[in-house]
């Protein structure tokens, strides 16, 4: 199985061209969080369904995932936490999203949620409890936030990580965890592009503004991994 792995897109649509061109070369393509650009001059409201547009085209010619990220969070939910509602469209659109805990291509996958306050994050816990396989197949989580202390949560001058995920990780022990969110952190000292907790490896590929975006292209049968960016590129086994 082959995965293209890519985070905070900010609604750049040259690099959702960029990974429309790409999608037919991989079995899944993951969008790891913050589609939209809370800071962008074009409303939220109309970044959506561009945004939708792009995940249908995807999903005509590959699996997808796209998981909430921290920008994406456009409503509260009915505990006053903020959530991204509007992701249900991409349900509708071919894709699985925030919540979703399927098989593709023998690979579990699982989808979460940004949480934004207690009651999702526990709610967060009690999924990725029932949600992974009865066997060993491999578990694939995406998942915006980088846990917490890890070298893929490091900005440059403190952990923008989340606090919870290294618990997670290291009850349930999933192969692979596809995140984003700290753009910084395989460009600065003491930051990287891939780390391993237990038995999972983790990848961030960073963020730059360019129209090809910084990526990991995984192999899983082969358990290798291509990284590449503006900055450079690398190549690992895992």
């Amino acid at each position: 199985m082959r995965i293209l792995s890519v985070g905070d897109l900010h609604y750049s649509l040259r690099q959702f061209d960029w990974i429309i061109g790409q999608a037919a070369e991989h079995d899944l393509v993951v969008l790891a969080g913050d589609q939209l650009d809370i800071s962008s001059a074009v409303p939220l409201e109309a970044q959506i369904p561009v945004v939708l547009a792009y995940v249908e085209r995807l999903a005509a010619v590959a699996e997808v995932a796209v998981a909430s990220g921290n920008h994406d969070l456009t409503d509260r939910d009915a505990n006053g936490e903020k959530s991204a509602p509007w992701l249900a469209a991409v349900r509708e659109a071919g894709a699985h999203t925030d919540w979703d805990s399927t098989d593709v291509n023998g690979v579990r996958l699982t989808v979460c949620p940004w949480w934004d306050g207690p009651l999702t994050r526990e709610a967060v816990d009690r999924f990725l409890a029932s949600a992974g396989p009865d066997d060993d197949r491999p578990w694939v989580w995406v998942y915006h936030g980088p846990p917490e202390g890890s070298p893929l949560s490091w900005g440059g001058s403190r952990s923008y990580g989340d606090p919870a995920l290294p618990g997670w990780i290291d009850r349930h022990q999933p192969t692979l965890v596809l995140t984003g969110h700290v753009h910084e952190a395989p460009f600065v000292d003491g930051g990287a592009w891939h780390d391993r907790l237990g038995t999972t490896v983790v990848f961030n590929a960073g963020r730059h503004l360019a129209d090809m975006p910084a990526h990991v292209s995984i192999d899983l049968a082969e358990t290798s991994v291509f990284w590449w960016s503006m900055q450079g590129e690398e190549e690992l086994r895992f």
